[in-house]
């Protein structure tokens, strides 16, 4: 079982974080990373670290030198390179040279300046992979134990958001929670989040939980799944978290998941992407252009991304 790790935008902190990692603990012997050659033995020096090249894992894909390497700065170079550093990965996967893939950060912006239709990883790899049906899911440890969570949108404006709440689109997310959680979990505990306040207050702020939330919970029990709500989102991760009433829970749009999530467990969070024919993780953090090659960077994200996709891969939490 050999899993494949990008190393993201050469001017952030991802490739940073694999050399310090490699020095600090290891990667593992199950590990390739996808990336440039060039990037890192310079990066190894900006950063003082001695590393034995022959022992580092390295897909070389050669597309950048010494001189692209702009650390902190936007670039049109670093950006693209990413997008192929995800594609390569991902084509791998698919052909069944590696078993999963664990993917470092991409800057938007960046990649977007060779690629304007680029969306983001999830988008990306899903499109890759020829399928449709895809969602967001992030993963931490808590005091009551481990919690999803999954959207039903994530990298569009909010008015978008709104008008993708829509039963059909709900109740996929709803199955594709609990398909992945069913590796683990006989029957998962899934609550579903209200897209209004107070889940609509029974329509006093708005008819969508009524009209398209309910419905979908309601085919989801019709199915066997163990689908509560809608929820508040006000409540429910307190619930979650402190009560044990959840294992996992379904938020309509990005900041209704992201936020809590990212306040429980920001430096140990695990990006999952469920509907995928491949397993795919991430780490759940951005480049921080802010910080990048400053050797300040934590880098336990990394080794949570990969644990949780050799998870995924056995089939076993353990």
């Amino acid at each position: 079982m050999t899993l494949a790790i990008t190393m993201g935008d050469a001017s952030g902190i991802g490739p940073e974080i694999l050399l310090r990692r490699f020095v600090e603990h290891g990667l593992g012997p199950d590990v390739l990373v996808y990336g440039d050659g060039d990037i890192l033995r310079h990066g190894a020096e900006l950063l003082g670290l001695q590393i034995d090249w022959s022992a580092f894992p390295l897909v070389d894909l050669g597309l950048l030198t010494v001189d692209d390497h702009r650390p902190g700065q936007l670039d049109a170079l670093s950006g693209a390179a990413a997008r192929s550093y995800v594609e390569r990965a991902t084509l791998d996967a698919l052909a069944g040279k590696v078993a999963g893939i664990v993917t470092m950060p991409m800057n938007k912006e960046a990649t977007q300046l060779t690629d304007p239709s680029f969306v983001g990883h999830t988008e990306f790899i899903a499109e890759l992979c020829g399928v449709q049906k895809v969602t967001m899911m992030l993963t931490a440890a808590t005091p009551s134990g481990s919690i999803a969570v999954t959207h039903v949108s994530t990298h569009c404006a909010l008015q978008e958001a709104i008008q993708r709440v829509r039963a059909e689109r709900v109740l996929d997310v709803v199955q594709l929670t609990n398909d992945v959680l069913r590796r683990f979990i006989e029957r998962p505990r899934i609550a579903v989040c209200g897209l209004n306040p107070h889940a609509g207050e029974h329509g006093l702020f708005g008819n969508e939980d009524i009209e398209h939330i309910a419905p979908a919970i309601e085919a989801a029990h019709a199915e066997g799944i163990d689908a509560t709500g809608p929820h508040p989102a006000d409540t429910v991760f307190f619930q979650a978290v402190h009560r044990n009433r959840f294992d996992a829970i379904v938020c309509m749009y990005h900041d209704q998941g992201h936020g809590p999530m990212k306040l429980l467990a920001f430096d140990s969070g695990v990006n999952v992407t469920l509907g995928l024919p491949i397993v795919r993780t991430s780490v759940d953090h951005g480049t921080a252009f802010d910080i990048a090659w400053q050797g300040v960077a934590f880098t336990d994200s990394v080794g949570h991304a990969l644990d949780y996709a050799r998870k995924l891969v056995s089939g076993s939490l353990s």
